[in-house]
């Protein structure tokens, strides 16, 4: 049996690594010791650390606020395991996710992997609705996460593992947001090593909770996407537009009813079945109209802040700003 070592950077959320933790304590496949690192957090979570130190094999590091990417080589540094699993603090891990894991690397090695998120029936209405927009694939979440990713898997850190030699091979993040995981997994595949999706292994991600939360985060991930193309250029396909066009496509849409009133007719039926689709798939998956509704919102939100925020960081790009985030160690 192998050790897994599991990571979880944490910065002011005692409350959600506490269900975190909780559900670590139910897995099915014991063999793990777990490494919570406090990232300068004002409100700590150490209570509720050691308040699972019975049930857990676990230890605690608080250290200077230095964002997630360099909290994970701080933590990966100190683990013991044979393969290090990254959560973010707001997951919840069903019980048989490391015995998942266990059986698809005894059956088909892979260096780094990546797992689906999925909405937990305790998730607010508004958080399975984000679920949704960021798996459907109706979005550019179902792109991700499913058998049928475009081109080679690129794990995210919200889910993601790695043998220990990947570490010790690639000395983990070069910077610590704004696209970290995504350059990360990069370089993991240019390193020469193998990666995949573990269907079997998801989680439960909570995610963001409330729709302006969510629109900032999507803005940052559109702003990441141009920020790793500072490492990568290549890395900046025709797919990662999609939102910039879509965006770009509804604002033009919008406008015509005012200047070409016959543009907006045409593309009148063509809003309202995408937005029929959303909310007939939504509804259907989720059991519930509310959601279905709700992920019509959260949908278009996904699409739009992305946009904005590809767009914006895209111009300062283009100004000459090279790179306002890319923070090496």
């Amino acid at each position: 049996m192998r050790l897994y070592s599991i990571v979880v950077p944490v910065y002011n959320r005692p409350e959600e690594i506490k269900e975190l933790l909780a559900s670590l304590t139910l897995q099915t496949y014991s063999n793990f010791e777990l490494v919570v690192v406090e990232d300068g957090s004002d409100l700590t979570c150490e209570s509720v650390v050691e308040s699972f130190k019975k049930s857990l094999n676990i230890q605690y590091f608080f250290k200077p606020n230095t964002g997630q990417g360099f909290s994970r080589n701080f933590a990966y540094e100190r683990c013991k395991g044979d393969y290090f699993i990254v959560f973010d603090s707001d997951c919840i891990v069903p019980p048989n996710y490391l015995e998942k894991v266990e059986e698809r690397l005894n059956a088909q090695w892979v260096d780094a992997y990546g797992g689906p998120d999925r909405a937990h029936s305790s998730f607010t209405n508004v958080q399975k609705a984000i679920s949704y927009s960021m798996t459907s694939v109706f979005t550019t979440g179902g792109i991700r996460g499913n058998k049928k990713h475009v081109g080679t898997f690129h794990p995210r850190s919200f889910n993601m593992g790695i043998s220990k030699e990947v570490f010790e091979k690639t000395k983990g993040y070069v910077i610590t947001r704004m696209g970290e995981d995504i350059e990360f997994s990069i370089r993991i595949i240019r390193s020469g090593f193998s990666t995949g999706l573990i269907e079997d292994a998801f989680v439960y991600h909570k995610r963001r909770t409330s729709i302006g939360q969510f629109y900032r985060q999507l803005k940052f991930f559109g702003r990441a996407r141009i920020n790793i193309s500072r490492f990568y250029s290549s890395e900046l396909k025709l797919v990662h537009l999609f939102p910039f066009l879509f965006l770009m496509a509804c604002v033009f849409w919008v406008a015509s009813a005012l200047v070409v009133p016959t543009l907006f007719q045409i593309g009148l039926p063509l809003v309202a079945l995408y937005v029929l689709l959303i909310f007939m798939d939504a509804t259907k998956k989720n059991k519930s109209v509310k959601v279905g509704v709700l992920s019509i919102v959260t949908s278009f939100t996904q699409l739009f802040a992305y946009g904005v925020g590809f767009l914006q960081e895209g111009l300062k790009k283009l100004a000459g700003d090279k790179d306002p985030l890319k923070e090496r160690k």
